[in-house]
């Protein structure tokens, strides 16, 4: 009877947490890992953390990060704030190094760069005062500034220039940027970590509470 009772609830919960688990997994989740201070959503950052859409990864100066994600290799450089969007990342201020087999855009303010083809390919780009620097290492880019689109060929580099709406909207992210906290709730693995915890907790509950005491008292 007991051994039932605790099957269906152990059922109902895992129908609770495991879908939250693989919309976590779904959703563009890499690896994040720190060379010195770094902050996720605005929490200072131990040595490596899961990360998701809608990330916010900001370094101190002196410090870089590295993003693994699927197919993809991002190194945040020192005194940067980027925001990681699974299939892509926006600069919001310093630079990043993209390697990419699938063709990760890099947006920062009205520039987006993308890998001509989905082939192993290597950029850097830089949002410094004002002004977009994109460097194409390995492999050709399309560099779209809401002008017009043009290729980097391998080997080229070239500079664009930001909006004065976009130099006005950076810098008020940048000052939002150090209480943020951007996932979703049923993104974070913390919160699947807690719906997990709770299994054990009710299923305690369940035992304790069904069939009769340990030690009956006795008149």
């Amino acid at each position: 009877m007991r051994t039932a009772l605790l099957q269906k609830v152990l059922s109902c919960i895992m129908v609770l947490v495991v879908p939250a688990a693989l919309f976590a997994a779904d959703s563009g989740a890499a690896m994040l890992y720190s060379s010195g201070p770094t902050w996720l959503n605005g929490s200072s950052l131990p040595k490596s953390s899961a990360i998701f859409s809608g990330d916010l990864v900001q370094t101190a100066s002196g410090s870089v990060a590295k993003i693994n994600a699927s197919g993809s290799s991002l190194i945040v450089l020192s005194d940067s704030l980027v925001q990681f969007e699974g299939s892509a990342v926006n600069v919001d201020h310093g630079g990043v190094t993209v390697s990419t087999s699938k063709a990760m855009s890099t947006r920062a303010g009205d520039v987006t760069v993308t890998p001509t083809a989905t082939v192993w390919t290597q950029f850097d780009v830089k949002s410094v005062d004002g002004k977009v620097q994109i460097v194409a290492k390995k492999g050709d880019l399309t560099v779209d500034d809401g002008t017009g689109t043009t290729t980097l060929a391998q080997g080229q580099q070239t500079t664009r220039d930001e909006s004065e709406q976009t130099k006005k909207k950076k810098k008020k992210r940048a000052a939002a940027a150090a209480p943020a906290g951007v996932g979703g709730i049923m993104d974070s693995p913390i919160a699947i970590g807690v719906g997990l915890a709770a299994v054990g907790g009710i299923a305690t509950w369940v035992l304790l509470q069904s069939g009769n005491p340990a030690s009956p008292a006795k008149p």
